[in-house]
């Protein structure tokens, strides 16, 4: 018996250090190839707008954006995924920043080997156990599929 996945309306209200934290983890997602294109960067955009139920966006999200780019370059991945579990202090909300993460990493249809390869590095670093991960995989894949 499965669970549905954690819900973005629990974001509604969700404080700002709590909602970078959640789009940090989409830029994570967005990113997880190695690639961050044009196209790539307005569609991760307007899915950050839609699932922060338009709480971020236009210049905030740039300014926003240029932040996390500018940490990730410093401190890399496994010092961020530390920082915004630390901003995500509960498992509900931890298991809702992946969801949202997987969310992203399935809306062109593949997950791709590094996309999997960041699923297990965020499960581990969020601490949020492996068969609650592939259970979240399947029934966001099969979702957006």
């Amino acid at each position: 018996m499965t669970s549905e996945p954690p819900s973005i309306r629990d974001v509604h209200d969700v404080d700002e250090p709590r909602l970078h934290a959640l789009v940090e983890l989409m830029f994570l997602a967005a990113t997880a190839d190695g690639e961050f294109s044009g196209d790539e960067r307005e569609h991760f955009q307007k899915s950050v707008e839609s699932l922060t139920d338009r709480k971020i966006t236009g210049e905030m999200l740039d300014k926003l954006l240029e932040s996390i780019e500018k940490s990730h370059a410093g401190e890399g991945r496994a010092a961020r995924i530390a920082h915004v579990k630390h901003n995500l202090p509960s498992p509900h909300l931890r298991q809702i920043g992946l969801s949202m993460a997987i969310r992203v990493m399935c809306a062109d249809g593949i997950v791709r080997t590094s996309e999997r390869e960041l699923i297990l590095d965020l499960a581990d670093g969020l601490e949020i156990d492996h068969d609650k991960v592939a259970d979240l995989v399947a029934q966001l894949s099969t979702a957006t599929a």
